[in-house]
């Protein structure tokens, strides 16, 4: 009997299914009389669906005596052991892959061509990821609470777990609870210490296996993600987000309740109010040091204690305590000046040097010197004329004082 989709609920559907005594498959003629409750797929035999009922409890029956790594059958098992064999594997960068379609895919990332979603502007190396990508932005499997999208079915039956608050799987150590099984032995490893997914070029291990994939980035150079605005890429989707947010987008949503200060993202305002607040949370080990910030705790370990590692400089071997800093430096050796004025054309090294330029386009003068009252367009400008400007009202009032 083929059943075609009317407009009714999921519970109609499933109670008319019911009521035939042999309830076909649109795509064959074999009965499938066993129904998942969640997600309405059939199957032929009961120990089909209690197979599939897995994919929705997140529990994983079938380990990999190679790393670890745990599946929901044999098949997926058996599939997943292509990694750990020269069958499909990459002759650009060395990486396997469980079938020959995965590898075809993974081959694109090599080649120069790129696939952009004219929603998002995330890019692609094919057209395939780019088709996966775009079902996120239709309302084939849209999540009736929230309104965000999935690729499948079972992905939104998952999500919509989440909804119903329910947390069946609590994790012994700690108490937490956790919606499926599959994240509570995910969070069970920060206990247990154990990193399942190695890398297979250098000694680094992970807990999880998205984290393997961005830190094989490192050896490859891959960098999928790129500036539309600009010549920056990124290894990960959430690196050009920040980028975006912070270098060509001026939105600040964030306030500061006590000076009325506002912020691109709510860690920056989290940090910004510790100075407020007085709230040190790093402290050295070594001394009595409290700092407002973790970069500030390692600089001083650097400097004060010798703990840690200098990072050098392959051009001038000037030492830095923080690889962003290092990385500014080369680029002013290299001369690269990724941030381009719009109004002038006007090219600069860093996004913070590019915010003071732009402000000389304009007659806005946000700061005002303490000391005298006079209005600057720039914080750096006011810091300076303030040093000088402090000490000439001293040296007035002292003279005052002798006349």
């Amino acid at each position: 009997m083929l059943c075609i989709y009317t407009g009714e609920t999921s519970s109609q559907v499933r109670t008319e299914a019911h009521s035939n005594d042999i309830t076909k498959h649109p795509r064959d003629d074999k009965p499938r009389p066993y129904l998942c409750t969640l997600c309405d797929k059939r199957y032929t035999t009961k120990f089909s669906l209690n197979n599939h009922k897995l994919t929705h409890t997140g529990e994983k029956l079938y380990s990999c005596t190679q790393c670890g790594n745990r599946f929901v059958d044999q098949y997926n098992l058996n599939r997943h052991m292509n990694i750990h064999t020269d069958k499909y594997k990459c002759s650009e960068c060395g990486k396997c892959f469980i079938r020959k379609r995965s590898l075809d895919i993974h081959e694109m990332n090599h080649t120069s061509q790129q696939y952009s979603c004219s929603e998002c502007g995330k890019h692609y190396s094919n057209q395939y990821s780019l088709s996966t990508h775009m079902i996120t932005h239709s309302s084939k499997h849209k999540c009736s609470e929230c309104g965000k999208c999935f690729a499948s079915r079972r992905k939104l039956a998952l999500h919509g777990i989440r909804h119903s608050g329910e947390k069946p799987f609590e994790c012994t150590v700690c108490s937490k609870l956790f919606t499926t099984l599959g994240a509570l032995v995910m969070h069970s490893r920060i206990h247990s210490g154990e990193k399942p997914f190695k890398c297979h070029l250098c000694d680094k291990a992970f807990s999880q296996s998205g984290s393997l994939t961005v830190h094989m980035r490192v050896h490859t150079g891959d960098k999928p993600y790129k500036c539309s605005l600009c010549d920056k890429s990124f290894s990960q989707s959430c690196g050009l987000q920040k980028h975006n947010l912070h270098a060509h987008s001026d939105r600040r949503m964030f306030e500061c309740p006590y000076c009325g200060k506002r912020f691109k993202t709510k860690p920056d305002l989290k940090q910004h109010v510790r100075i407020h607040a007085g709230t040190k949370l790093y402290s050295c080990r070594h001394c009595s040091e409290r700092f407002t910030r973790l970069d500030q705790l390692k600089e001083h370990l650097l400097k004060s204690h010798n703990e840690g590692t200098w990072l050098t400089c392959h051009i001038c071997e000037k030492k830095f305590s923080q690889s962003s800093n290092l990385k500014v430096h080369i680029r002013r050796h290299e001369g690269v000046k990724p941030y381009v004025c719009c109004e002038c054309s006007k090219s600069f090294c860093t996004a913070g040097e590019l915010k003071c330029h732009v402000l000389l386009h304009s007659d806005i003068k946000h700061f005002c010197c303490g000391a005298c009252g006079k209005y600057f367009r720039c914080k750096a400008y006011v810091k300076c004329h303030f040093k000088r400007c402090s000490q000439s009202q001293c040296f007035d009032d002292m003279l005052f004082s002798y006349a």
